[in-house]
């Protein structure tokens, strides 16, 4: 997962992409990186880290320019080397860069395509290097030196046709504008706003609509599954449907996990579907469990609280902070490697024991992944005396990888694959483990939006929307994400990077 940005204005953009690199940083923590486009001259500066760790005031000075796009990354099947942080650049036609957030499932075959047919080199393992050549490609063959939004649509077209999975990106053409465009399923969420001043309207485009409203952007809507919109450097805003089949299917492990519960992404509130989330979840222990002895519901911090303070009502039972976390360490979920994610749980939270102590406490968690957090926090729940120790997911079993820009594990690494949820408990030390139904998570997530008539759900039940995922793929993956794989992969010193970074 990654969150991506674009800014068409009437002043420096480089303060605003930072700042809206900042807002989206839950989306990604390995590496951020913005380029700016000053009188036809790309301004580059990128590199592994957090947004505020990347940027100095010096490096900042130097991104010049009314334009720009940017990225925060956390790897998915690819390593986490520095020479795959975006944005990417390709220099024909015209001087393009791109930012990625997704993972194309037929990337193989386009690589050899460019490299067959096309004629390009790839520098990376990234498939978005593959989606900006992809782009670059088609956009040469028009066979323009002067090019309109028209010419742009057209390339898009031509992306669609070639390219299947999850894309969501903002493409910046050098002296002429930035482009935005995402993939006919609508996988991943992409909004643009416009912000009026006295010099005319600046635009924005952005992963989640919380990075327009901190820069006084209003949003104006979501990139609708297969558009484009284009903004020329001038202010000029331009859209079309690119695609000829649109079937919108957003990715609903956005609203369980990902996204800020203050997003609204497809006309659904984040916040809002958790609420519901938290009222089905408990609904489900009052139908299967009504004699329940819970005497408090405690949030694994921080993106469960909004379905656990509902859960809490719901059963009317005490809701406490029952952990302390430290806010300097990143989330667990999306850190590569896992020694790192067990070594990160115990620096992120501290357990406040007079909220444990001789209680039958729920823990509500918003999914339970790998397990190995969940463990942990079972036991520091009875080290600080609880009595008995429940566990709720407000995701259903997470049984099957993600291959739509997620980073879930290889199979055999997900806690409930091949394991009954009463298993999952017994694996993870919980008395008793309840999960929330897959329908209720549906219903909870569609109230939202009822146009929206299905979603991605494929970790849930095994069902790849874009129809092209069969056992090979899924072995290929699973020799790329697994956790010593990753760590065989993350050595700079195999990796030439000859992006020049300011």
């Amino acid at each position: 997962m990654c969150g991506i940005a674009g800014i068409v204005s009437h002043q420096n953009v480089n303060q605003e992409l930072y700042d809206a690199l900042t807002v989206l940083q839950h989306r990604g923590q390995d590496a951020a990186g913005i380029i700016t486009c000053d009188e036809g001259r790309f301004y580059l500066r990128k590199d592994n880290g957090l947004t505020r760790d990347v940027f100095s005031n010096k490096q900042m000075m130097k991104l010049r320019g009314t334009m720009g796009i940017a990225h925060v990354r956390y790897p998915t099947a690819g390593c986490s080397s520095s020479a795959e942080a975006q944005p990417f650049y390709v220099n024909s036609p015209f001087g393009l860069t791109l930012a990625h957030n997704g993972n194309l499932t037929n990337s193989e075959e386009l690589k050899k395509q460019l490299f067959m047919d096309d004629q390009r080199h790839l520098n990376t393992d990234s498939d978005s290097e593959i989606l900006l050549n992809i782009f670059a490609h088609e956009l040469q063959q028009l066979g323009k030196l002067r090019i309109n939004a028209d010419d742009v649509f057209q390339a898009v077209s031509a992306v669609h046709r070639r390219c299947r999975g999850a894309y969501a990106v903002t493409v910046m053409i050098a002296g002429f504008g930035v482009l935005a465009f995402r993939d006919p399923h609508g996988i991943r969420p992409l909004v643009f706003g416009e912000r009026k001043t006295k010099n005319g309207s600046d635009f924005m485009v952005a992963s989640e609509n919380v990075a327009l409203s901190v820069l006084d952007f209003d949003l104006i809507r979501d990139v609708e599954p297969g558009e484009a919109i284009f903004i020329e450097s001038t202010g000029v805003l331009h859209t079309k449907q690119c695609s000829d089949v649109v079937d919108h299917c957003p990715c609903i492990f956005e609203y369980v996990y990902f996204a800020r519960p203050d997003s609204i992404i497809d006309d659904i509130s984040v916040y809002k579907a958790r609420l519901r989330m938290g009222e089905t979840l408990a609904d489900k222990v009052l139908r299967i469990w009504p004699d329940h002895d819970i005497d408090v519901v405690i949030p694994i911090p921080d993106t469960s609280r909004t379905s656990a303070l509902q859960m809490a009502y719901r059963l009317n039972v005490k809701f406490r902070e029952g952990f302390m976390k430290n806010r300097y360490i990143g989330r667990t979920f999306i850190m590569p490697g896992q020694q790192m994610r067990k070594k990160s749980v115990k620096q992120k939270l501290n357990a406040i024991d007079l909220e444990f102590e001789g209680k039958n406490v729920l823990l509500v968690d918003d999914s339970v992944v790998r397990g190995t957090t969940s463990e942990q926090i079972i036991q520091m729940a009875r080290d600080a005396g609880a009595k008995k120790v429940y566990f709720a997911s407000a995701a259903p079993p997470v049984r099957y990888p993600n291959v739509y820009g997620i980073d879930m594990p290889v199979v055999e690494e997900l806690i409930a694959h091949n394991r009954t949820e009463d298993e999952v408990g017994v694996a993870i030390g919980a008395d008793k483990m309840i999960y929330q139904d897959l329908q209720d998570l549906i219903d909870a997530v569609q109230k939202g939006n009822p146009k929206i008539k299905h979603f991605d759900t494929s970790c849930f039940n095994n069902e790849y929307i874009t129809g092209d995922i069969d056992k090979e793929y899924l072995e290929r993956i699973n020799s790329l994400r697994n956790d010593g794989a990753q760590s065989d992969r993350n050595d700079d010193n195999f990796i030439i990077d000859i992006q020049n970074a300011v």
